[in-house]
């Protein structure tokens, strides 16, 4: 039973540590949409987004702000909410990483299309990165049992 407990705590651990690092990515990158690299994130907003550029890169910094702040702060309760939030973030953004790709924009040493392309799948990480490291996939498995 020891074990067990050990291996529910060096989970719990791994958590709270994946949780807390994307927490500190996510409020950097939205720190660097607000001030020295704002140019470089407003040249990656695809053409065919109706809102001016600089409107979606100040919006999405004020979101990534808002949500690392909530991965490290937010009380154990409202976790699995907060995880939900930034997965679906991460997958409303993805539609510009594909145009980024298609359109052959260069932008944060994403300078070839192999580049570009290999940056794709990781936006799915991000996404089970946050389920994860805040309970919501747990949470969502628990309520589909009841």
């Amino acid at each position: 039973m020891a074990t067990h407990d050990g291996d529910r705590t060096a989970g719990r651990v791994a958590r709270t540590i994946g949780r807390v690092v994307l927490g500190g990515f996510l409020a950097f990158a939205g720190t660097s949409h607000l001030t020295f690299a704002r140019e470089e994130f407003q040249a990656q907003v695809p053409a065919w987004v109706p809102v001016g550029t600089d409107a979606v890169v100040v919006g999405s910094g004020v979101v990534e702000i808002a949500l690392g702040t909530a991965l490290v702060v937010a009380p154990r309760r409202y976790r699995p909410w907060v995880g939900a939030a930034a997965a679906a973030f991460f997958v409303a953004i993805f539609p510009g990483n594909v145009a980024q790709y298609l359109e052959g924009k260069d932008g944060f040493g994403l300078d070839t299309d192999a580049k570009r392309l290999a940056r794709l799948p990781f936006q799915g990480l991000l996404v089970v990165w946050a389920l994860w490291s805040t309970g919501a996939w747990r949470a969502w498995r628990a309520h589909r049992r009841r």
